[in-house]
């Protein structure tokens, strides 16, 4: 039996994604206490009371655009990189798949997570707390790759799987601050060349550094 779809919460859904949309967009350059309601609204072309009644509190607001665009940096970057096999070739995927989200800007402020951490770093609460559990996230599936790569021998010079994906980390996030700064793709071909040197004094081969991703997926 087929259940009827409520036309009310459908078209809620929709008016909920389309002003969040427009709020990560907005987040990833102004910072999250940038995007009020009464801005949002006007930039959504929306009424002041409708945003207000699809996200509540200025702080529920800011955790839905936390959540979307994690949902966004998923899409984009890990979701690809998962179709390539485990360890040193889904890392290699999962580097290349961060520089094209940074550089291609599917934010316009680079790598979102990097904008609005800086802006509540020292401010905790959820929102803080949900900014960190998605770096947290990202974080993780670099050292799985990276751990992965050292059981299957690709990496028989390295020891330390969080010490990697720390410099990993410290070169995208470089290459996404002085893109911002300056313009330019050099940044991201300068990180990817460190990254690529990086590895191969681990001992990767070169086959398993050369990768190709296909077209990146539609984000809505």
């Amino acid at each position: 039996m087929t259940t009827p779809v409520d036309g009310r919460r459908a078209r809620g859904d929709r008016s909920r994604q389309a002003v969040l949309a427009v709020a990560t967009r907005s987040a990833s350059t102004d910072g999250l206490n940038g995007v009020s309601i009464a801005r949002l609204a006007a930039e959504a072309g929306a009424s002041k009371s409708g945003v207000a009644a699809l996200f509540g509190s200025k702080e529920q607001l800011q955790l839905a655009i936390v959540a979307d665009a994690k949902r966004v940096f998923t899409e984009v970057v890990v979701d690809p990189a998962r179709i390539h096999p485990r360890g040193l070739v889904r890392l290699r995927a999962l580097v290349r798949a961060w520089i094209d989200y940074s550089s291609d800007r599917t934010f316009p402020g680079g790598c979102f997570f990097l904008a609005v951490s800086a802006e509540f770093a020292s401010h905790p609460g959820p929102v803080h707390d949900a900014i960190s559990d998605a770096m947290d996230l990202w974080r993780s599936y670099l050292e799985i790759s990276i751990a992965q790569a050292m059981d299957d021998g690709d990496l028989p010079m390295l020891e330390d799987a969080a010490q990697l994906s720390f410099e990993l980390e410290a070169l995208l996030s470089q290459a996404n601050r002085t893109s911002l700064m300056h313009g330019g793709d050099l940044p991201y071909r300068r990180a990817e060349r460190a990254i690529v040197e990086r590895l191969r004094d681990l001992g990767a081969v070169q086959a398993s550094l050369e990768i190709e991703l296909g077209p990146r997926p539609a984000v809505v």
